[in-house]
Order: C-alpha cells, then structure tokens, then sequence
C-alpha cells in the first residue's frame, strides 16, 4: 500500500473502531511556535513543572524528541460519561459548585486513568498501521512528554485554540482528550480550521483565579488544576478562597464556554463516573485514610496525587464550606486532623478552621 491520502482514510476508520473520536496529520515544523513557548517559560507561567524548562524546545522540535519522525497522526478522543445529558451537563455542574460542602472533581478524572486508555489504542492504532504497510518507526504520547498537543491538534483539524488555550472543536466543544502517534512514515497533513470565538471571552471572565492573563495565555501559578494536581507544596494562601469546593481540577473556563453545549459523550465505558467520587460531601473525603484513598481511586489520574495533597486539597474545600456555612460537622472534620503528622496538612487544617471568624 502506497503511504499517500489513501492510508488515511483507513486509519481514521480503524481509529473509530478503537474509540477515538477524529484523527488529524501534522507535519514536524513547529517552529512558529516556538518563540510563544520560550516566551511563557521565561515568565515562569510554568510554576513547578520545572520539566517543561527542562525539556525546552524539544517540545516543539517532534523530530528531535523522536528522531526519524516525519509526521504526527493526532486523535481525539471524546470523554463526557455515558448516561449524562449532553444538553445540559453544563448547568449540572455549575449547580455543584455552589453546593459548598460538595466536593468537586474535575469531569476528565471521575473514571479510569485516560492516559492508560489511550496509550493503549494509540498502540493498536499503530499496530494496525504496521499490519498493513509494514514496519514503521513510531512512538505513541498522551500528556505524557514534552509535546505540543494542543498546537499539533489545531494544526491537524482538530479544532482552534480557544482563549483558554484548550483546543475547541465545533461538533464537540473542548471535553476531550488528545493523543499522538509519531511516526517516520510520510503522510499529507490535515488541514487546519479557523478560530470561532470572536468577541467571546466568557473563559477569562469565569476564571476564579483569573489565571488566563491575556487570551491564549495562561499563568499556570494561578490555575486550580495545576495547584490541586501539579503543585506540590503549600497552595498560596491567596488563591485558597477562590478554589471554593474544587478539589482536584477545575472545569469553569470548559463550563462556561458556548461551544460545549456540542460536548459529546463518550464511546467508552472507561470514562463513566465512578462511585464514591461525585455528589460526595468534602466531610467524608477528608476521613479517607490512606488505603481506602488508594483503593478509591485505583486505575484513576487522582492517585497520581497522593493521599497527603488529596487532604491538603480537601482541607481547603472545608475551609470555605466553614466560612460558607458555619457547619459543626465541616469544623468537627477539621478539627480531628489538626494534628496529622504531615505539616502540609496540618497548615491547611489551620488556615481552614481560621475561616469561621474571618
């Protein structure tokens, strides 16, 4: 078989055999982009995640991080659970988040660990490949090294990049995960789509932390997602107020945005909620030991985190249930870790108790 257009027809039909929701081409010149990311890197938007200094331009060089790599095959894969409403999964979980003593886990980890299931279709995608045209050379990513997912994405005809730097697709909003295979077989590049936001800057606006500093620029010091997930120390006693009841991820920017009203569910199981981890009260996360939190979120991204951020994160959500409501149960849970062994803990159950009298 000719490595031409004809092979991409079939590989995108095997990839919706396997689940994945569009499969785009990018070449392996990136250097346009290349001046944006020194530039975010030098502002130190990248806080602790001292490997994307690390790995510097390599993120933007696909032929350097795997030598031999011609073309980059991207997918998409869709994750909204099965069973939830397309139409109005929005407003559900706005109405969440204004329930105080309600935890909220951000929509993408409620199920099983996305990196592993698309790590693993990526390789049979690419395992297919090599069925039929034989051999290739080839390595296949999901958030998982220095790669520009977002920037192969919208250059593949995924979608365009939103304010919020995420990519948005107009038949599916932004409630997706993306992967890539690269791969040392030449193969015509999708093209791309044009920006659909105009004048909309909901995303910047609904930010709680205000950390889209300016529109496709994001300071990650300031985003909930990287302080519950990324951040490993104390989270700023500044930004503490405005995490609210979220105590992995944030989904606000996603929430907000009109174009996720197209938001499609998954075709998998993987990604259905698990029980044990929405409409659950921060009172009962926060008596979890450490076993039954590995037990609760085995096969799950929030394991990744460990138990003590899990009750820094959870400590904080407490502390504004207290300021929010006064509830003797909240102070009572707070109070019955005022002595964990980890300092970490300790601090936030500190700050979180102070808020009742502020």
């Amino acid at each position: 078989m000719s490595c031409s257009s004809q092979l991409v027809p079939q590989i995108q039909g095997w990839a919706r055999e396997l689940g994945f929701s569009q499969i785009g081409v990018a070449g392996v010149d990136l250097s346009s982009a290349e001046a944006g990311l020194m530039q975010w890197l030098a502002q130190g938007f990248h806080g602790d995640m001292h490997y994307m200094q690390a790995h510097g331009l390599k993120r933007a060089r696909p032929a350097e991080l795997v030598p031999g790599t011609v073309s980059v095959i991207t997918a998409r894969m869709d994750y909204l659970p099965q069973g939830r409403d397309p139409q109005g999964w929005q407003a559900v979980e706005f109405d969440r988040l204004a329930r105080p003593d309600e935890a909220i886990v951000s929509v993408y980890a409620r199920g099983r660990d996305y990196h592993k299931v698309l790590r693993a279709r990526l390789q049979k995608l690419a395992d297919r490949i090599g069925e039929a045209v034989g051999p290739v050379g080839h390595r296949v990513f999901t958030d998982s090294a220095p790669v520009l997912e977002a920037e192969l994405a919208s250059r593949s005809g995924q979608g365009w990049r939103g304010k919020h730097t995420l990519v948005l697709n107009r038949d599916a909003g932004s409630m997706f995960f993306l992967g890539e295979i690269y791969i040392d077989m030449p193969l015509p590049a999708s093209a791309p789509v044009t920006a659909h936001c105009g004048s909309c800057q909901a995303c910047i606006d609904v930010c709680p932390t205000q950390a889209i500093v300016a529109p496709g620029r994001v300071d990650a010091r300031r985003c909930i997602s990287y302080l519950t997930i990324e951040h490993a120390g104390a989270i700023p006693v500044a930004l503490r107020r405005a995490m609210g009841n979220r105590i992995y991820g944030c989904d606000d920017c996603q929430l907000i945005c009109p174009w996720n009203k197209f938001a499609q569910a998954s075709r998998l199981p993987d990604f259905d909620e698990r029980r044990g981890l929405v409409g659950q009260q921060l009172v009962h996360l926060f008596a979890w030991d450490e076993p039954t939190f590995l037990r609760m979120t085995e096969g799950g991204p929030i394991r990744r985190i460990g138990h003590e951020r899990w009750l820094r994160n959870v400590a904080v959500g407490l502390g504004n249930a207290l300021r929010a409501t006064g509830d003797a149960g909240v102070r009572a849970a707070l109070a019955a870790r005022a002595d964990d062994p980890s300092a970490l803990v300790r601090e936030h159950v500190a700050w979180a108790l102070a808020q009742e009298s502020e």
